[in-house]
């Protein structure tokens, strides 16, 4: 099995090799996204028709060429039909002229079988319920069902208006007001609020309608000034498709910061015509590719190079810390944050400036519950603002891998941050010893979340050091024996015990399992099969973009097979 295992890994290593760029780094690939594709076509239809036939004729192809066999279409290729995208490509067609197609006479039995029918008040309230008080996504659907035709003869009274006035109180107000879209969404708050508002204003009597109307001309510019460089509001498709066709809708054709997102949607089209959900994920995927093995020549200056130096317009964050993309439009995170620190340990860099503004960067993130959110401190009314505990076990591992080499003041920030940390990790693990994660899931899990994933991550993190590792061990064990419990008999994993297996669950789980050889030998046996010797790694669709969009990446079975195999290999030599 050790001539197995050894060769597995070569070929595993050489196979990330492979992708890495001739600058260094890894951008990896994001699934085809019919979400994505759809939001597309429908925002340059609006902006030109006739000026962008071709790309909207292609993505039009694409969503019939990629439509499932129930009538729906899932957020990749690989992933199952749901309520959301199903929608979106149905009105998508609709507007670019595919209304007598097949594909969305298919369409309707698939709504209709999932709603109960195709009339606007039934589709509307089965969004709304969908997401409940989030109103990211599910205001957006709406809207564009509502600029393609397909809510009726009255569509905006079906859509909910965004108080996009709240956009001119001060950024530190935000997370006290409670909007009603996550922290990234700004952008969409503002301009779907308005199209919302210019389509179906409050009566004249009512005092919201004057507000608006004096609120707008302040308001209008901040979406020029949130917007990148590159033109893409977070680099993703669907948001800036949303902001492009909701300031069509409302007839704003010359605000500014609409050359530049068409833009961004024309040169982001791949050549079968779809679109992904975001560009790339090349800082995260770079700091996953560094920490899984040995590289020579690793990129330090191309990652140093990502850290934030200013404030950030969307978020307000503080210098400091790093985004999932090196490209203009990421937002820092303490996902890639944690990612990139524990990635400049293990190449060598020393604890300098950048390093300690990074971890103070994630101890003012961490919220009075102790755990740590994805991207502002306090923001917890919303499913994605949130305390994560895979987020706030990878901060964890990013305080201690530096903690020896801290000043003293920042050391004794980590030791208190630590202690809340622990009681947060206690607190949300389950009784069978899981713990749920934010941005990943499993489509085959009753409920969509992915408790291996979550507790493979969480274990993982917190046994990235040897002195947390001490401190926390009552807890990893808790979480190994639940994993043991999802084990399937052949050795692998899926979401849970009884999800399908895939790559990358099987990867996290075994790598968290330490223990002895017969912990991890059926694992190892498993992911070199299914890896065929670690030659071929097809992905599924277990990541979570924003507002629950599943994607797959590349990368993620790469990486994850590399560094569980490398640990498999310490354990069994």
């Amino acid at each position: 099995m050790m001539d197995a295992l050894d060769s597995a890994i070569a070929n595993t290593q050489a196979h990330l090799d492979a992708l890495r760029r001739a600058s260094g780094h890894w951008e990896g690939r994001l699934s085809s996204s019919a979400l994505s594709t759809a939001t597309a076509i429908v925002a340059l239809a609006l902006v030109d028709r006739d000026k962008h036939a071709v790309h909207i004729a292609a993505g039009a192809d694409w969503l019939c060429d990629h439509q499932n066999a129930d009538g729906g279409w899932g957020d990749t290729t690989l992933s199952k039909s749901n309520l959301s995208t199903t929608l979106l490509c149905w009105s998508a067609l609709h507007l670019v002229g595919r209304r007598a197609s097949p594909a969305v006479e298919s369409a309707n039995g698939c709504i209709s079988a999932q709603v109960g029918s195709l009339e606007p008040v039934t589709i509307a309230k089965a969004v709304v319920s969908r997401y409940g008080k989030d109103k990211t996504f599910s205001v957006p659907i709406l809207m564009l069902c509502a600029l393609c035709g397909t809510l009726g003869e009255k569509p905006w009274k079906h859509v909910i208006a965004l108080p996009f006035e709240l956009a001119a109180l001060p950024r530190t107000w935000f997370g006290a007001v409670g909007l009603p879209v996550v922290s990234y969404a700004l952008p969409a708050l503002i301009a779907i609020g308005y199209t919302r508002f210019k389509n179906a204003p409050p009566a004249w009597w009512n005092p919201l309608r004057w507000l608006r109307a004096l609120t707008w001309p302040r308001i209008r510019p901040m979406l020029k000034a949130l917007q990148p460089s590159s033109g893409g509001y977070l680099e993703a498709t669907p948001l800036t498709s949303f902001v492009t066709m909701a300031l069509a809708g409302a007839g704003e054709f010359d605000h500014p910061c609409l050359p530049l997102a068409v833009e961004f949607l024309v040169k982001s089209k791949r050549e079968d015509g779809s679109w992904p959900i975001d560009t790339n994920l090349a800082t995260w995927g770079t700091t996953l590719s560094l920490r899984s093995s040995d590289f020579s020549a690793p990129p330090i200056p191309w990652l140093l190079a990502q850290q934030y130096r200013e404030v950030h317009p969307f978020t307000n964050a503080p210098p400091g810390g790093w985004a999932w993309t090196d490209l203009p439009g990421g937002v820092p995170d303490a996902d890639d944050t944690s990612s990139a620190l524990i990635a400049l340990k293990k190449i060598g860099h020393s604890c300098d400036e950048a390093i300690q503004q990074g971890i103070t960067w994630l101890l003012d993130l961490q919220n009075r519950d102790g755990g740590i959110p994805t991207f502002c401190r306090g923001w917890g009314t919303l499913p994605f603002d949130r305390s994560t505990p895979e987020i706030t076990a990878h901060a964890l591992c990013a305080w201690w891998v530096w903690r020896d080499e801290a000043p003293q003041a920042l050391k004794k920030r980590i030791d208190e941050g630590t202690r809340q940390a622990l009681a947060y990790l206690k607190r949300v693990q389950l009784p069978d010893g899981s713990w749920i994660p934010l941005w990943f899931g499993n489509e085959h899990t009753p409920d969509e979340n992915n408790p291996v994933y979550g507790t493979a991550q969480v274990v993982n993190h917190l046994s990235g050091s040897a002195q947390l590792a001490s401190k926390f061990d009552v807890l990893i064990q808790s979480g190994r024996q639940y994993l043991r419990s999802a084990r399937k008999a052949d050795g692998s994993f899926g979401g849970d015990a009884n999800a399908p297996s895939s790559i990358e669950e099987t990867a996290v789980a075994l790598h968290a399992l330490g223990g002895g050889a017969d912990d991890v030998r059926k694992s190892v046996q498993w992911l070199i099969a299914a890896t065929e010797n670690g030659t071929r790694f097809p992905a599924s669709p277990i990541g979570l973009y924003f507002a629950r969009l599943w994607y797959h990446e590349q990368l993620y079975p790469v990486v994850w097979t590399l560094g569980a195999l490398r640990a498999a290999r310490k354990t069994l030599g």
